[in-house]
């Protein structure tokens, strides 16, 4: 498979999204002028992100909808389902849970986990939530290499070692905090407050 940039890997999980909805709404046909205005990416660079998942339809015609959401599927994701584990369930991590599920069918969260008795054994969301001590030998056996984390900041750092330890190849991290692990694991960091605190400084420049 040609190296792709995680920009490039960002829009093409964006143009599904669009084209998802387009398919539910009977659209049939798409033009990359089009899928610009709805994504705010230039044609030209729809038109290269395209090419590199082999979709072989034709802009000047328009791009089959069905088609090219099938083109972007088949290059973004792995055969079958893969499996995803969420290690707290806070409020940040319960929420996670009920809606991950019902947005991406090839992505499946098979586990969860937690340190509080009063969540483990019960099942939310239809998951069952397992004690952290438990991770090995849960995702090993349900197949799982996604982990989000969900937990404190002040256990982040070995709850995010225990996930690797136990198989996990990439982290959606919650935490705010920087995780250190090794090279090959891939981490996608995702700090609320931070991104929160963002959008007040452009909302304040912007009204001054």
């Amino acid at each position: 498979m040609k190296k792709i940039s995680e920009k490039s890997i960002e829009r093409l999980i964006l143009y599904r999204r669009i084209l998802g909805n387009l398919l539910t709404e009977n659209q049939s046909k798409i033009f990359s002028h089009q899928l610009s205005r709805l994504t705010d990416v230039t044609s030209a660079q729809i038109r290269r992100d395209l090419m590199v998942t082999g979709y072989s339809g034709s802009p000047v015609h328009g791009y089959d909808v069905e088609a090219l959401l099938k083109s972007i599927c088949d290059y973004i994701d792995t055969p079958g389902d893969q499996g995803v584990a969420i290690f707290g369930l806070g409020h940040l991590g319960r929420s996670v849970m009920g809606y991950f599920n019902t947005r991406q069918p090839r992505l499946k969260i098979k586990a969860a986990f937690d340190t509080d008795p009063d969540k483990v054994n019960r099942v939310l969301h239809g998951i069952r939530c397992y004690r952290t001590d438990q991770a090995k030998d849960i995702i090993e056996t349900q197949n799982i290499s996604v982990g989000i984390l969900a937990v404190p900041q002040r256990i982040a750092q070995d709850v995010a070692t225990l996930m690797v330890n136990s198989g996990i190849t990439g982290i959606l991290n919650y935490a705010p905090t920087r995780l250190e692990l090794p090279p090959q694991i891939y981490v996608e960091n995702r700090d609320m407050i931070l991104a929160v605190e963002k959008v007040a400084y452009y909302s304040k420049k912007n009204n001054t």
